[in-house]
């Protein structure tokens, strides 16, 4: 694991000068409290260790250790409270505390607790501190009643130390942590996409099939009190009454296509975008190489991919001629548009295009725009590889 212990540039701090001013005496605090807050520390985290050990034998050893770390992951966030206020050291606080479970059982609550890296290495600075808390209270102790000239430029070396401490083991990972937290940001973005997606579904049932069904049915219910008094009347207005049923069962249609078409459950791929290929304006060649079919879900996402794309080359490229290409390179899915149209198209461009880029992303996926002034624009997709069947 690698371990962040560079200084920015705005925590890097004056060197020490033979007067005693806020920071030094904050320093000083710091330094004198190392002691006392390192003894709870080693004592605590001793004991866990200990009697989770001794205890490994039963059944209460494990969740007595899962426990223990996540009490050590508190003392870790206390520490850098402290180093906060005392030290000036800006030190962020780790991700990954909202992704351990409040629910689903004791065994998934325990297990991420027993492999929580930030739980462990906040055990590991409880252990190095004892030493360290020694030392430094010795020294500081000492220097206020003799070494009194030289001690800011002692006090300011031990607690860069500190700071060094609190970084590389309290403070966030660089690449785990990264990670995590664009793992969050991206579930806002499913969330939020799915939201999205459910309330235009809603508005379509609302506004299309639903008020057509109920004008049909109003219409039905007069055809009938017409049926005997006026059978002419009745008739025409069961004949219109059909047209309206047609109408309603082509938006109902039209509306589970938005959702996930049959054509792509039963056929894939190729059949599906064809199929979308064929109510593009331009004339659009679709050129499918895969052997096998992907998961659902990612084969669900190549899709609406490829239809949203394909709807703005119909909207805004004024392009005759465009191209589809499906391929696999690897443990990528790998998507490919291309129209001769005008060209121009941005990702921050109001056409659908910072949506797509979102939602490849929350997927781990990517999404490449090239679309110069004039033409051509390639759009460039990729999609991680999961096989049906494998958990997609």
């Amino acid at each position: 694991m690698t371990v962040n212990t560079s200084v920015p540039d705005h925590d890097r701090l004056p060197p020490a000068r033979l007067a005693y001013d806020g920071r030094t005496w904050r320093e000083i605090a710091h330094q004198l409290a190392n002691l006392p807050v390192a003894l709870i520390g080693f004592v605590y985290v001793a004991f866990m260790i200990f009697t989770g050990v001794g205890l490994s034998v039963t059944v209460v050893g494990l969740p007595w250790l899962a426990l223990g770390l996540a009490g050590a992951r508190l003392a870790g966030r206390a520490e850098r409270a402290r180093a906060r206020a005392l030290l000036e050291v800006r030190v962020d606080e780790p991700s990954g505390l909202g992704a351990l479970p409040r629910k689903g059982g004791l065994l998934p609550w325990m297990w991420l607790r027993l492999k929580d890296p930030v739980g462990w290495r906040s055990v590991l600075y409880c252990l190095v501190r004892l030493p360290w808390g020694v030392l430094t209270f010795g020294v500081t102790l000492a220097g206020l009643f003799v070494l009194w000239p030289v001690l800011p430029f002692l006090v300011r070396g031990m607690a860069n130390l500190d700071r060094a401490m609190v970084r590389g083991l309290l403070g966030p990972s660089d690449e785990l942590e990264r990670r995590i937290a664009e793992l969050e940001s991206d579930r806002g973005v499913v969330v939020d996409t799915a939201a999205a997606d459910l309330r235009r579904i809603e508005r379509n049932l609302h506004d299309g099939a639903q008020a057509r069904l109920v004008a049909l049915a109003m219409d039905l219910g007069l055809a009938k009190e017409k049926l005997l008094d006026d059978p002419d009347a009745a008739a025409a207005m069961v004949d219109e009454a059909h047209g309206e049923v047609k109408l309603a069962l082509q938006e109902l249609r039209d509306l589970a296509r938005g959702i996930h078409p049959a054509v792509l459950t039963d056929r894939g791929l190729d059949a599906a975008l064809s199929a979308v290929a064929s109510r593009c304006t331009a004339a659009v060649r679709v050129t499918v190489d895969l052997e096998q079919r992907p998961a659902e879900a990612i084969e669900g996402i190549a899709y609406f991919t490829v239809s949203e794309l394909l709807q703005n080359v119909s909207k805004h490229a004024q392009a005759s001629r465009a191209s589809v290409d499906v391929w696999r390179a690897g443990d990528r899915l790998m998507l490919q548009i291309q129209d001769d149209g005008r060209g121009g198209a941005r990702i921050d461009g109001g056409t659908g295009m910072a949506g797509l880029a979102e939602r490849l992303d929350a997927v781990d996926g990517l999404f490449v725009l090239d679309s110069p002034e004039g033409g051509p624009t390639v759009v460039t997709a990729e999609l991680p590889w999961r096989s049906r069947g494998a958990g997609g």
